[in-house]
């Protein structure tokens, strides 16, 4: 009986405790968005994943526009169905199932799967490996295929009245250098009353990927011996076509690109690489949009007032609530097959990735694992803090204003962070 009251005594401190103290982090914090302006729309969720113990809640089911947290969505759901392994490729194919005499008495296919660091130099490589193979001469057409994807490869086409001032290259399932060439342009200088013309390099949008890149490959096949019979186009590979050689990328290596660098263009292919993985079918926004909710809907994460039209975040037409992402990272946390993979794709405060510059020589270096997103009046930041005793929290905060600019609600960020790592 004397050691059940002990017991008991216990207990009643260590809650007594634990409440003193979380009305101190309240506190604290409260303290720190007393800074912000008084017109600026706030949501804050902070979790203890363990104890599942809710540390700061504010306007945790406010639908807001999230910037780059959108990416949360995208490479969770994505790691989650298709796993860290999965290989995005591209691939050259033939309708010739005898190559032993070096001749391909058909089509030569190339074929992009949603492989989107695909390279110059890949290409190259592929071109060696096929001369490896002894090929010395190809009778048929060399053909582009992107229908992996829809075509349509500018945001604009399938996001209504979008309104994002980030302009992107074609979004397509076959890639090259990110579907972008460098060209010389002539351009005028002007000095005082002296016209001067010189040369600069710049990017220019490959218009047209699958035919672009079936072009490239039979200069290059050509370049290196090969007698190609007829002539580039762009088309759809014959479903008894057999592969002759690939290129491939983990989804774990690009998640980690798209996270820790909130890579736009990655983020966009591997949502519609996600909609032709989940669907079955050609990939395109509806059904990568369906492969999300559904994601939250199976796995019970509140989805009220979540609305994802892209994979990046981009668009303003995206609304999610910090208890959607809460709840997906929440999800990440406790899959012992994907978190790590998950958890080493986020930014590390003060040492790489957009937090790289971000909470340096302070308590939270190397200490908050984390994804920032900013577009014009949004600042959001969310992710996992480890504690200075230990403990794992789960943090997300949205930012909505119309007064200073994003740096100054970064720092707030910052704040709320360093505040948290010290909690004991």
């Amino acid at each position: 009986m004397f050691i059940k009251k002990i017991i008991v005594l216990f207990l009643a401190i260590n809650i007594q405790i634990f409440s003193l103290s979380n009305d101190l982090i309240k506190k604290r914090i409260d303290e720190a968005l007393t800074k912000l302006p008084p017109n600026t729309k706030i949501a804050i969720l902070i979790f203890d994943p363990l104890t599942q113990d809710t540390i700061y809640l504010m306007n945790h089911t406010a639908s807001m526009i999230p910037a780059s947290n959108t990416k949360i969505f995208t490479t969770a759901t994505a790691l989650s169905i298709m796993g860290g392994n999965y290989p995005l490729a591209t691939k050259i194919l033939t309708d010739d199932k005898n190559i032993t005499n070096g001749i391909i008495n058909g089509n030569l296919y190339i074929k992009g799967y949603g492989n989107s660091l695909f390279t110059g130099q890949d290409l190259d490589d592929l071109v060696q490996s096929l001369k490896s193979q002894g090929i010395k001469k190809i009778s048929g057409y060399i053909i582009g295929d992107d229908t992996f994807f829809d075509d349509l490869y500018s945001r604009s086409d399938w996001i209504s009245d979008e309104t994002a001032n980030i302009k992107l290259p074609p979004i397509s399932a076959l890639v090259i250098d990110r579907n972008r060439t460098l060209v010389q342009r002539r351009v005028r200088v002007r000095k005082k009353r002296h016209t001067s013309y010189q040369n600069v390099t710049a990017f220019k949008d490959i218009s047209d990927p699958p035919l672009y890149l079936a072009q490239l490959l039979r200069e290059k096949l050509i370049d290196n011996g090969i007698v190609v019979g007829k002539t580039a186009m762009k088309g759809e590979t014959t479903s008894k076509a057999v592969i002759l050689t690939e290129s491939k990328i983990l989804l774990k290596d690009i998640i980690k690109i798209i996270n820790k660098r909130s890579d736009n263009f990655l983020a966009e292919c591997l949502f519609k690489t996600l909609g032709a993985v989940v669907s079955g079918r050609q990939g395109n926004s509806f059904y990568s949009t369906q492969a999300v909710l559904n994601f939250l809907k199976d796995n019970n994460i509140y989805s009220e007032g979540t609305s994802v039209v892209d994979g990046s975040g981009i668009s303003r037409y995206d609304f999610v609530t910090v208890g959607a992402i809460v709840g997906i990272l929440e999800k990440m946390y406790f899959d012992l097959k994907n978190y790590q993979d998950f958890y080493n794709s986020l930014s590390i405060a003060g040492v790489d990735g957009t937090l790289r510059n971000r909470m340096q020589s302070s308590s939270a270096e190397n200490e908050f694992h984390g994804k920032t997103g900013t577009l014009n009046g949004v600042s959001s930041l969310s992710g996992y803090l480890k504690t200075g005793k230990g403990e794992d929290l789960i943090i997300s905060m949205i930012f909505d204003f119309d007064k200073k600019g994003a740096r100054y609600y970064r720092g707030i960020e910052n704040d709320i962070v360093e505040i948290l790592t010290n909690w004991e």
